[in-house]
């Protein structure tokens, strides 16, 4: 992989793969760059994907404090890496991040999301103390309680969703980036929808959401895109907060070369 330095020091890697113009993806909680291997796979033909590490995670340094302007910083640094004024593809909590860094002026040709995980509608945010309860069970060394936390109180999930994640492969995964977890909590914040940031924000973007995917996504999704300045919401076939790389990647070859 290789790396850029972000504004306060920190080494972040990226992969990059492909041909044509410069497209930046990076992922939500739990995930590291693996998360894009079937989405480059359909994209690098038509681009240059540049897919990333976000801090704490992979490859990528980490810093002692954490602040959410440490990450839009890092998806600034990694856009200057792929050439200034990159595509940008956004999945849950880093829709958030690259909507952050649109609201703040940061160059982007077109900007897609996937679900940004909003909280609108009268869909509540996470109880009080969440953070610190969180905080305290990572303190603790207890990973695992922290993830099925953070799933349950945070993102919604019923006790047999988490069981059925605890029982596939992936959950050692999920407990071995759990340390992370406090970053998306910061990202998603109290999870309020910045309906006058966003319409200032005039790149061009659209909002993805699942057909199956849970009320209180789909709602963000269909919100964030009224609030922005050039959004548009798109429904594509798909699953709890995921849509195949096969169905998803030609609506994004479709609006990014359009």
């Amino acid at each position: 992989m290789e790396h850029v330095v972000s504004a306060d020091g920190t080494a972040i890697a990226y992969e990059r793969k492909g041909e044509g113009p410069p497209l930046v993806l990076l992922g939500g909680g739990f995930r590291d760059h693996h998360i894009f291997d079937s989405i480059v796979t359909e994209l690098e033909a038509n681009f240059t994907t540049f897919a990333y590490d976000r801090r704490g995670r992979g490859e990528s340094g980490d810093a002692e404090k954490y602040a959410v302007e440490r990450e839009v910083e890092d998806l600034a640094a990694v856009m200057e890496a792929a050439g200034g004024e990159p595509f940008v593809f956004g999945g849950s909590s880093g829709a958030l991040l690259t909507l952050e860094a649109a609201m703040v002026g940061a160059p982007m040709r077109k900007l897609a999301l996937l679900e940004p995980p909003y909280r609108v509608a009268g869909h509540v945010g996470p109880p009080p103390g969440f953070a610190e309860r969180l905080d305290s069970l990572l303190e603790q060394g207890r990973h695992g309680d922290a993830a099925e936390m953070f799933l349950l109180e945070l993102v919604g999930f019923t006790p047999e969703m988490v069981e059925e994640w605890k029982n596939s492969p992936m959950w050692a995964a999920n407990e071995a980036v759990a340390h992370t977890l406090p970053y998306d909590t910061a990202v998603c914040g109290d999870g309020r929808l910045p309906v006058e940031r966003l319409a200032r924000t005039q790149v061009e973007t659209l909002v993805v959401s699942s057909t199956q995917t849970g009320d209180w996504l789909r709602a963000a999704s269909q919100e964030t895109a009224k609030a922005l300045g050039r959004g548009r919401h798109l429904e594509l076939p798909g699953v709890w907060h995921r849509v195949p790389p096969e169905v998803l990647c030609p609506a994004l070859i479709e609006f990014y070369t359009d």
